[in-house]
This record gives structure tokens, sequence and C-alpha cells, in this order.
């Protein structure tokens, strides 16, 4: 099936972004690298009258750095995190799950704000932002704010963005000597989406502890009275059944086979972030 007929046009500046809405947000999507969209349109889940592509809008493709945060463009794709393009996301947690991330021709086009905006309960920045504890700068018609990943992703494909407003950058934290993460996935072959995956993210320097769990039916979970015995405790602190103990309320409805990919995801994402071989 081929998508149904509608206009394309390709945005040069936010205000050219914002300007496209007018009075009906509805008729407008918003095209990134149409990782997502496009086999939306052609399945024709999504009947737009006009998409906008904004991979080329310059100010959605800087990256930058301020009070110890890294502001990424929403346009900056997964290989260009991959590959070190921004010498500031070089040796970042970002860039090493980044390689990770579907096939090389999904990465060379797909971006980090189509990702967030697609909200997939499965996909990899989704579940990395929540770790890192990122905020996400949203622009539209009434002007802009800034939510926090926490409160971003509300559901399965469903986030706070409101008609007429799209992501504009993402902050996560500035790499710090003293961080150490971890991100382990269970895919059934290379490339697709996670069947269970973790992300875990301390930083004594900021006292920052977070263990995450992705692949659920919505939006990650946290793991926060975990994440305080790892950063407390160590590797001490997965003896035993607390791994199983954190999983518990979340899992308690799923069979053993799935259970037990959760509880080794969460196992080796801490031991990577703590440099322990499992």
């Amino acid at each position: 099936m081929k998508a149904a007929k509608f206009e394309y046009e390709q945005a040069q500046s936010l205000k050219q972004i914002q300007d496209a809405f007018g009075s009906d947000p509805s008729a407008v999507r918003l095209m990134g690298g149409s990782q997502s969209l496009g086999p939306m349109l052609n399945l024709r889940l999504v009947r737009p009258g006009r998409v906008l592509d904004v991979s080329a809008v310059p100010e959605l493709r800087q990256v930058s750095a301020k009070n110890g945060l890294l502001r990424i463009g929403a346009a900056v794709t997964h290989a260009q995190i991959e590959d070190g393009i921004y010498e500031l996301l070089r040796g970042h947690m970002m860039q090493k799950v980044a390689g990770r991330i579907a096939y090389r021709g999904v990465r060379n086009r797909g971006t980090l704000g189509g990702s967030l905006a697609h909200a997939d309960p499965a996909a990899d920045w989704v579940l990395t932002c929540a770790a890192l504890g990122a905020r996400v700068n949203v622009r539209g018609a009434q002007g802009s704010r800034t939510v926090p990943m926490s409160e971003f992703m509300v559901a399965a494909y469903t986030t706070v963005l409101e008609a007429g407003e799209f992501i504009e950058s993402v902050d996560v934290p500035e790499v710090s000597g003293s961080a150490r993460w971890g991100y382990y996935k269970f895919t059934r072959k290379v490339g697709e989406f996670a069947d269970a995956s973790c992300a875990c993210y301390f930083d004594p320097a900021t006292r920052t502890a977070r263990v995450v769990i992705g692949a659920m039916e919505g939006a990650p979970r946290s793991l926060p009275e975990l994440a305080v015995k790892v950063a407390s405790q160590g590797a001490a602190a997965l003896a035993g059944d607390t791994i199983a103990t954190a999983l518990q309320p979340y899992l308690a409805q799923r069979d053993e086979a799935h259970q037990v990919l959760f509880r080794t995801v969460v196992e080796r994402s801490v031991q990577q972030a703590l440099g322990v071989k499992g």
C-alpha cells in the first residue's frame, strides 16, 4: 500500500514550522528521518494533508553545552551521534546507545526528536533519556516549555505534546569523570525492537542514581530503590532476590520467560555500569 496524497514541503526555519500549523494543526505532520512516519503513511494509519520535512532546519541540528547540560537538536540523527560528529557527544552514553539502534540505514536517517515524539515503548532513546533524566524542550504557537523526560511520555505512542507543538531539542547531562552507565537489551535478532531493556546511570558528583526498564506496555519504569542500593552497596546489591523484588510490581502479570529476560537485562546493565563482568 502507498500513502494517500499529501503536500510535501521542506522547512528552513523554526518560524516556518510554527507558521505551518496555522489554524488547523491536525492537518500537518512533521517529518524528521521518516523512519516511523514513513511506514505509517504507507499503511495509511495517518493521512495528513501536508507533510513538513524539518530535517534540514539549522537550529534543530546543533549540539551545545551550557550549565552542565548538553543540548541536542531534535533533528540530529542516530548516526551522527554514533559517529561522534559532534565532539561534545564523544564518549557519552548517547554515543554508546546510538550504535545499537536498529540498522545503519535507519540510523542514517532516524532522528532523536522523531524517536521521542513517536514514543514507542521499546525505543532506545525513550529509555536512555529517562535514565539520564533528560529534559525535552518543546516549542509551539504559545511559546516554549521544558518537560522532564519522566513526564513527557504518558503511554505507548502518546506524549504530552499538544496540537501545534514540536520537539526543538533535548537536554542531557554532560560527560562527567565520575559518571557510570549501562545499557542492555534483548532482541530476537539484530535491528529489531527490544523484548526487554534496561538503562542505568550513576554519578556520585551529582548524587544521581537511576535504573530504568523499557519495552513495557507504556512509558519506561524507574526502579528507585534498586538504584539507591546499587549506588551505596555496589555489586553486593545484586545478590539474592533484590532485582526480582524491584521488578515484581511491573512484571506480576508477565510469564516466567519475560521475568527472566527483565531480571537479566537489569543485572547486565548494572554490571556494565559497575565494570563487573557477568
